[in-house]
């Protein structure tokens, strides 16, 4: 056989990252505060974009037909769309919003240029180009940390229980620039529909967070946490802090006689505590907080369901200004001139349209959420129900790195307070008899009430292992160690050595 070159023509398909594709990727996971310097700077850098003016809205009129292969979407209908939170079969029929499939490479590619698409916004204001560049993260200056991201940094790893996240989010909203508690754990508790020991669980463990002294409640306890963090909390410290009113008028002698201390362990223990920080949270950065601004809706209808609505004060209205676009394109001479008008409009065409299927997936992502987790919206926050990002993109056919993007940085707004989408994720467990999943922090609830209720008769990590297997829960002996360990309960042993004691 012959060797020899030859020519082939094969024919085959592949997913090409058109820069539209990027946008609308990056449209996606935005925030709706970063979404609008996003438009912001579009409405800048294209004359063909402009802002919907309700004044103007009866003066709108469509481009010519043969202009584009895109369709013309004005604007996100001044109506949000609405669904009934049981019924997500109510979006527009037809509307394909999976982002990893609706997006083609089609004619239009070859008529974007890079610097409409090849551009997003930054955090800072500033905008990235999709290759980096030099806008790479070693270009970015460090900021300081604010007080609620140092916070919220340690119970995303200290907290393993998503129902306890939940709590401790809300116990940091609860914080004043000083770094006390303020509000009521009762009316927290009852807004969460969980028990009040709950909170002051999750509370006892917040309070051991950096700095030392923050989550305190008045400033007896906020210098005692830093003296107990020393290991300094004894009896007569403890009586100083009880009467901190005789300190702060001086009266030394009345100090010692209720401390039952002499003159130089006084003088000593007012040394100690003149080393406590009264305000720990004055250390980091106080930017003046913005207020969430939830980008779903939830409230309950009439007839019990949950009705789920965009929030309109956080959809950007732009739209193709199609009789200016008439006016400069008849007008045009060079063949720069019309290059530079037929990209300027495909680019405002592909960005309204971007625009209204991110809604439209927001809003069918935050609908089948609230539908799986309706237990939780009606009940409280120990009826979570286990759920990944596979359930949800299974239920409403889309990729799970889709409903990925959606649930960051997005928030909804419900009866329970305001809550990131992605908090509504949680592990887990099997069903010894192959029935239903059970969530984790169900699990871990149902462990924390069989050992407090367990009297004298201590269960081992086994003997709950047997029980919670009888209740039809499939659990390993290590996993209920770790739910126990992550509770801060001791093990059988130290339990039965505490309670031994105590008799």
């Amino acid at each position: 056989m012959a060797l020899g070159p030859r020519l082939d023509i094969r024919q085959s398909q592949s997913l090409v990252m058109t820069p539209q594709l990027q946008q609308a990727i990056k449209l996606l996971q935005l925030s709706n505060m970063d979404l609008t310097t996003f438009i912001d700077q579009e409405l800048e850098r294209n004359p063909l974009l402009e802002r919907e003016d309700t004044e103007r809205g009866a003066e709108r009129t469509e481009p010519a037909a043969d202009a584009s292969d895109l369709p013309v979407l004005d604007s996100i209908p001044p109506e949000a769309p609405m669904l009934d939170g049981m019924n997500a079969g109510s979006v527009e029929d037809g509307m394909d919003v999976d982002y990893d499939n609706t997006f083609n490479n089609d004619s239009a590619a070859d008529c974007i240029d890079g610097e409409a698409f090849g551009q997003w916004s930054s955090k800072s204001g500033g905008s990235h180009s999709f290759d980096d560049g030099e806008n790479s993260l070693d270009h970015v200056a460090a900021g300081e940390i604010s007080l609620r991201d140092h916070l919220t940094a340690q119970i995303n790893v200290d907290v393993q229980d998503p129902g306890d996240r939940l709590i401790g989010l809300h116990l940091i909203e609860m914080l004043d620039e000083a770094g006390y508690l303020i509000g009521d754990l009762a009316e927290l508790a009852e807004r969460l529909g969980c028990p009040s020991e709950r909170v002051e669980r999750v509370l006892k463990t917040v309070q051991g967070f950096d700095p030392v002294g923050v989550f305190a409640r008045s400033l007896k306890e906020c210098l005692g946490l830093q003296l107990a963090e020393r290991n300094r909390l004894d009896p007569a410290m403890q009586t100083l802090l009880d009467n901190l009113e005789m300190l702060a008028r001086r009266d030394l002698n009345g100090l010692m006689k209720v401390c039952g201390v002499d003159a130089e362990d006084m003088t000593e223990m007012i040394a100690e505590i003149k080393q406590l920080d009264p305000k720990p949270a004055l250390a980091f950065d106080h930017v003046v907080a913005q207020a969430v601004t939830p980008d779903v809706l939830m409230r309950r209808a009439q007839d019990g369901s949950w009705l789920v609505e965009l929030n309109s004060d956080t959809l950007p209205r732009v739209l193709v200004n199609a009789r200016y676009y008439a006016k400069v394109a008849g007008a045009a001479r060079s063949k720069d001139d019309k290059t530079y008008i037929s990209e300027r409009f495909q680019s405002a065409n592909w960005l309204v349209k971007s625009l209204h299927q991110r809604a439209t997936t927001i809003l069918k992502v935050a609908t089948e959420l609230v539908r799986q987790q309706d237990a939780f919206f009606r009940l409280g926050v120990q009826h979570l129900r286990p759920l990944v990002l596979r359930d949800i993109a299974t239920a409403i056919s889309m990729h799970e790195s889709t409903v990925s993007r959606v649930t960051s940085n997005k928030y909804i707004a419900t009866p329970r307070g305001i809550y990131e989408l992605k908090y509504f994720f949680t592990q887990a467990i099997n069903s010894a008899d192959g029935g239903e999943s059970h969530s984790a922090e169900s699990v871990r609830y149902r462990i924390k009430a069989l050992i407090e209720a367990e009297g004298k008769a201590v269960l081992s990590d086994d003997r709950i292992v047997e029980i919670l297997k009888a209740e039809g829960i499939d659990i390993a002996r290590r996993t209920v160690a770790k739910y126990r360990e992550a509770m801060n309960i001791a093990s059988s042993v130290q339990r039965r050595r505490e309670k031994s004691l105590e008799n």
